[in-house]
């Protein structure tokens, strides 16, 4: 069983997100909530780790992975350029669940991008997992915490019963909204295009910046 970290007795919000960011530097694999669902989370940085990520999942690799940032200047070095579309859509939705998608920078792990060149990244809403971000100090995997294809997870308990086993530790903070998961965006079309449609719709994001319709 993974180890379940939880607000307990003395036991803080800072204490759960510092002991879920050891587990990450480690190597190791979480489940953590985030605005949407609760989301698998390893060290973007750490390409075994990442590994990891894809296996618990039974995902193909040709599947890129995007990733929470725990703060806005771990950006820099994870993409090439930062157009103008993308910082409106910064400035008016991160943090949120807006994933926004960016030519990556040159050493940017293929693992992440699955060779697309593009890697997608957000700043979340959820306290938690933006904390965990920032402790970390490196991105975090943000894919969802299940078997691909099976039921995306709202509660520490669906995480458990789908790959728990397969988990160093779980972030056990509650149900999450479920619902639809963040947008996707790609900011390297012009218009932007929406890649997949989520919790922000094209709309709203329309009222920011061009759309691809």
């Amino acid at each position: 069983m993974p180890e379940i970290l939880k607000a307990a007795g003395n036991t803080t919000a800072d204490d759960i997100a510092a002991r879920a960011a050891e587990i990450l530097a480690a190597g190791g694999i979480i489940a953590y909530p985030t605005e949407t669902f609760y989301g698998l989370g390893a060290d973007a940085a750490n390409e075994r780790a990442v590994r990891r990520v894809y296996a618990v999942k039974g995902r193909n690799f040709h599947n890129p992975l995007s990733v929470i940032i725990g703060k806005e200047e771990l950006l820099y070095g994870l993409v090439e350029e930062i157009p103008a579309p993308a910082t409106l859509l910064m400035k008016s939705f991160w943090p949120g669940a807006l994933t926004i998608v960016f030519k990556a920078a040159a050493g940017v792990s293929t693992l992440l991008t699955a060779g697309t060149g593009k890697i997608g990244v957000r700043i979340s809403s959820h306290a938690a997992a933006r904390a965990i971000a920032f402790r970390l100090g490196h991105p975090v995997t943000a894919t969802s915490a299940n078997i691909s294809q099976a039921p995306e997870c709202s509660t520490a308990e669906e995480v458990i019963n789908q790959i728990g086993n397969k988990l160093d530790a779980v972030v056990d903070l509650g149900r999450t909204a479920g619902g639809l998961g963040s947008t996707i965006i790609d900011v390297t079309f012009h218009p932007a295009k929406i890649l997949r449609p989520g919790v922000l719709t094209a709309d709203t994001i329309a009222e920011i910046i061009p759309v691809a319709r």
